[in-house]
Protein backbone atom coordinates (compact mmCIF):
# COMPACT_ATOMS: atom_id res chain seq x y z
CA UNK A 1 0.00 0.00 0.00
CA UNK A 2 1.02 3.47 -0.85
CA UNK A 3 0.60 6.31 1.88
CA UNK A 4 1.27 10.00 1.27
CA UNK A 5 1.96 11.41 5.00
CA UNK A 6 1.53 15.32 4.94
CA UNK A 7 2.55 16.91 8.72
CA UNK A 8 5.29 19.57 9.58
CA UNK A 9 6.14 18.57 13.01
CA UNK A 10 9.16 16.11 11.97
CA UNK A 11 9.12 14.40 14.78
CA UNK A 12 5.20 12.90 14.47
CA UNK A 13 6.02 12.70 11.01
CA UNK A 14 9.47 10.32 12.00
CA UNK A 15 7.29 8.20 14.15
CA UNK A 16 3.91 7.76 11.65
CA UNK A 17 6.51 6.71 8.89
CA UNK A 18 8.05 4.50 11.04
CA UNK A 19 4.79 3.26 12.43
CA UNK A 20 3.30 3.05 8.70
CA UNK A 21 6.76 1.14 6.75
CA UNK A 22 7.01 -1.50 9.74
CA UNK A 23 3.60 -2.63 8.33
CA UNK A 24 5.67 -2.72 4.95
CA UNK A 25 3.65 -0.12 3.17
CA UNK A 26 5.39 2.58 1.38
CA UNK A 27 5.09 5.90 2.58
CA UNK A 28 6.03 9.47 1.12
CA UNK A 29 5.93 12.38 3.03
CA UNK A 30 5.56 16.14 2.74
CA UNK A 31 6.21 19.16 5.43
CA UNK A 32 3.63 21.39 4.30
CA UNK A 33 0.14 21.63 2.94
CA UNK A 34 1.34 23.59 -0.59
CA UNK A 35 3.57 20.25 -1.53
CA UNK A 36 1.29 17.66 0.10
CA UNK A 37 -1.69 18.78 -2.28
CA UNK A 38 0.64 18.74 -5.28
CA UNK A 39 1.86 15.18 -5.00
CA UNK A 40 -1.50 14.00 -3.95
CA UNK A 41 -3.17 15.90 -7.23
CA UNK A 42 0.32 14.03 -9.60
CA UNK A 43 0.66 10.61 -7.63
CA UNK A 44 -1.33 7.63 -7.08
CA UNK A 45 -1.98 7.04 -3.21
CA UNK A 46 -3.93 4.65 -1.53
CA UNK A 47 -4.63 6.73 1.28
CA UNK A 48 -3.56 10.25 2.46
CA UNK A 49 -2.86 11.06 6.22
CA UNK A 50 -3.41 14.69 6.24
CA UNK A 51 -2.65 17.04 9.69
CA UNK A 52 -4.86 20.46 9.44
CA UNK A 53 -2.29 23.13 10.83
CA UNK A 54 0.32 23.26 8.18
CA UNK A 55 1.99 26.37 6.39
CA UNK A 56 1.20 27.12 2.60
CA UNK A 57 -2.10 24.91 3.25
CA UNK A 58 -4.00 23.93 6.03
CA UNK A 59 -5.69 20.39 5.64
CA UNK A 60 -8.93 21.70 5.27
CA UNK A 61 -7.74 22.94 2.13
CA UNK A 62 -6.31 19.95 0.67
CA UNK A 63 -8.88 18.24 1.34
CA UNK A 64 -11.21 20.34 -0.14
CA UNK A 65 -8.79 21.35 -3.25
CA UNK A 66 -8.48 17.52 -3.71
CA UNK A 67 -12.51 16.97 -3.84
CA UNK A 68 -12.88 19.73 -6.03
CA UNK A 69 -10.08 18.70 -8.68
CA UNK A 70 -12.12 15.08 -8.38
CA UNK A 71 -9.27 13.25 -6.59
CA UNK A 72 -11.05 10.79 -4.47
CA UNK A 73 -8.50 8.96 -2.46
CA UNK A 74 -9.37 8.55 0.92
CA UNK A 75 -8.02 10.82 3.66
CA UNK A 76 -7.73 10.26 7.25
CA UNK A 77 -7.15 13.14 8.96
CA UNK A 78 -4.53 13.44 12.14
CA UNK A 79 -4.80 16.06 13.73
CA UNK A 80 -4.40 17.45 17.32
CA UNK A 81 -7.59 19.59 16.56
CA UNK A 82 -10.15 17.68 19.16
CA UNK A 83 -12.86 19.92 18.71
CA UNK A 84 -16.56 18.61 17.54
CA UNK A 85 -16.39 21.43 15.19
CA UNK A 86 -13.47 20.71 13.77
CA UNK A 87 -14.31 17.01 13.00
CA UNK A 88 -17.32 18.28 11.43
CA UNK A 89 -15.34 20.88 9.49
CA UNK A 90 -13.06 17.93 8.37
CA UNK A 91 -16.21 15.55 7.20
CA UNK A 92 -18.03 18.56 5.64
CA UNK A 93 -14.96 19.35 3.08
CA UNK A 94 -14.55 15.79 1.91
CA UNK A 95 -12.18 14.11 4.68
CA UNK A 96 -13.06 9.90 5.60
CA UNK A 97 -11.79 9.74 8.66
CA UNK A 98 -10.81 11.60 11.76
CA UNK A 99 -7.72 10.29 14.40
CA UNK A 100 -6.51 13.01 17.41
CA UNK A 101 -3.45 13.01 18.68
CA UNK A 102 -2.12 11.27 20.72
CA UNK A 103 -2.96 8.28 18.54
CA UNK A 104 -3.19 4.56 19.01
CA UNK A 105 -0.71 3.35 16.51
CA UNK A 106 -2.35 0.22 16.38
CA UNK A 107 -5.87 2.41 16.07
CA UNK A 108 -3.91 4.61 13.03
CA UNK A 109 -2.78 1.35 11.53
CA UNK A 110 -6.32 -0.70 11.30
CA UNK A 111 -7.76 2.82 9.84
CA UNK A 112 -5.97 3.30 7.07
CA UNK A 113 -6.13 -0.51 6.47
CA UNK A 114 -10.02 -0.18 6.37
CA UNK A 115 -9.64 2.82 3.82
CA UNK A 116 -7.69 1.15 1.54
CA UNK A 117 -9.97 -1.84 1.77
CA UNK A 118 -12.76 0.95 0.77
CA UNK A 119 -11.15 2.67 -1.73
CA UNK A 120 -11.50 5.66 -3.78
CA UNK A 121 -15.33 6.00 -3.64
CA UNK A 122 -17.41 6.84 -7.11
CA UNK A 123 -17.93 10.66 -7.44
CA UNK A 124 -20.93 11.63 -5.88
CA UNK A 125 -23.71 12.65 -7.96
CA UNK A 126 -24.19 16.69 -8.47
CA UNK A 127 -27.40 17.77 -7.82
CA UNK A 128 -28.76 20.10 -10.87
CA UNK A 129 -31.45 22.55 -11.21
CA UNK A 130 -31.41 23.89 -14.77
CA UNK A 131 -28.26 25.33 -14.69
CA UNK A 132 -27.71 25.34 -11.32
CA UNK A 133 -25.39 22.36 -9.46
CA UNK A 134 -24.28 21.22 -6.39
CA UNK A 135 -21.67 18.91 -5.57
CA UNK A 136 -22.45 18.17 -2.06
CA UNK A 137 -19.14 16.05 -1.51
CA UNK A 138 -16.99 18.70 -3.03
CA UNK A 139 -19.04 21.31 -1.27
CA UNK A 140 -19.19 23.21 -4.66
CA UNK A 141 -21.88 25.04 -6.40
CA UNK A 142 -22.08 26.64 -9.54
CA UNK A 143 -24.33 28.62 -11.58
CA UNK A 144 -23.26 27.67 -15.49
CA UNK A 145 -19.45 27.53 -15.19
CA UNK A 146 -19.50 30.50 -11.82
CA UNK A 147 -18.58 28.57 -8.64
CA UNK A 148 -20.90 30.39 -6.47
CA UNK A 149 -20.06 31.46 -2.55
CA UNK A 150 -22.19 30.39 0.15
CA UNK A 151 -22.20 30.34 3.65
CA UNK A 152 -22.77 26.90 5.38
CA UNK A 153 -26.41 27.76 5.78
CA UNK A 154 -26.93 28.61 2.81
CA UNK A 155 -25.62 25.96 1.36
CA UNK A 156 -27.14 23.44 3.91
CA UNK A 157 -30.30 25.32 2.50
CA UNK A 158 -29.72 24.89 -1.17
CA UNK A 159 -28.92 20.96 -0.65
CA UNK A 160 -32.42 20.42 0.85
CA UNK A 161 -33.86 22.61 -1.59
CA UNK A 162 -32.43 20.38 -4.39
CA UNK A 163 -33.18 17.08 -2.92
CA UNK A 164 -36.47 17.94 -2.75
CA UNK A 165 -36.95 19.87 -6.45
CA UNK A 166 -39.81 20.25 -7.67
CA UNK A 167 -41.15 19.59 -4.51
CA UNK A 168 -43.27 22.62 -1.93
CA UNK A 169 -41.67 22.47 1.33
CA UNK A 170 -42.91 24.40 4.07
CA UNK A 171 -40.79 26.51 6.73
CA UNK A 172 -40.69 24.11 9.13
CA UNK A 173 -39.46 20.98 7.16
CA UNK A 174 -37.15 23.44 6.23
CA UNK A 175 -35.95 24.42 9.94
CA UNK A 176 -36.05 20.86 11.06
CA UNK A 177 -33.99 19.83 8.21
CA UNK A 178 -31.68 22.83 8.06
CA UNK A 179 -31.69 24.13 11.37
CA UNK A 180 -32.16 21.65 14.17
CA UNK A 181 -35.30 19.43 15.28
CA UNK A 182 -34.66 21.44 18.51
CA UNK A 183 -34.94 25.21 16.99
CA UNK A 184 -36.76 27.07 19.29
CA UNK A 185 -36.59 30.44 17.12
CA UNK A 186 -38.78 31.85 14.88
CA UNK A 187 -39.79 30.27 11.43
CA UNK A 188 -39.14 33.53 10.06
CA UNK A 189 -35.55 32.72 9.47
CA UNK A 190 -36.14 30.73 6.85
CA UNK A 191 -37.85 33.75 4.65
CA UNK A 192 -34.52 35.85 5.45
CA UNK A 193 -32.14 33.18 4.17
CA UNK A 194 -33.91 32.36 1.05
CA UNK A 195 -33.84 35.86 0.43
CA UNK A 196 -29.42 35.77 0.91
CA UNK A 197 -29.70 32.65 -1.51
CA UNK A 198 -32.01 34.24 -4.26
CA UNK A 199 -29.69 37.05 -4.08
CA UNK A 200 -26.68 35.01 -4.85
CA UNK A 201 -27.55 32.18 -7.08
CA UNK A 202 -30.42 33.69 -8.96
CA UNK A 203 -30.64 37.51 -8.87
CA UNK A 204 -27.23 37.89 -10.39
CA UNK A 205 -27.97 35.80 -13.35
CA UNK A 206 -31.41 36.60 -14.16
CA UNK A 207 -33.40 33.31 -12.83
CA UNK A 208 -35.97 32.64 -10.39
CA UNK A 209 -35.25 29.11 -9.44
CA UNK A 210 -37.10 29.76 -5.83
CA UNK A 211 -40.61 29.99 -5.92
CA UNK A 212 -42.41 30.77 -3.32
CA UNK A 213 -45.73 28.46 -2.93
CA UNK A 214 -48.84 30.70 -1.15
CA UNK A 215 -49.69 29.42 1.95
CA UNK A 216 -47.06 26.60 1.56
CA UNK A 217 -43.52 27.52 1.69
CA UNK A 218 -40.74 27.20 -1.06
CA UNK A 219 -40.10 24.71 -4.25
CA UNK A 220 -36.81 25.02 -6.25
CA UNK A 221 -37.32 24.67 -10.12
CA UNK A 222 -35.35 24.94 -12.84
CA UNK A 223 -33.99 28.40 -14.09
CA UNK A 224 -37.78 29.44 -14.41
Amino acid sequence: MRVLLVDDDPAIAETVRRTLVAEGWVVDTATDGLTGLQKALSEPFDVVVLDIMMPGRNGYEVVRDLRRAQVWTPVLMLTAKDGEYDQADAFDFGADDYLTKPYSAVVLVARLRALARRGAPERPAVMTAGSLSLDPSAHVVKRGDTELSLTRREFALLEFLMRNKGQAVTKTQIVDSVWDVNYTGDENVVEVYISYLRKRIDAPFGCKSIQTVRGVGYRLDDDG
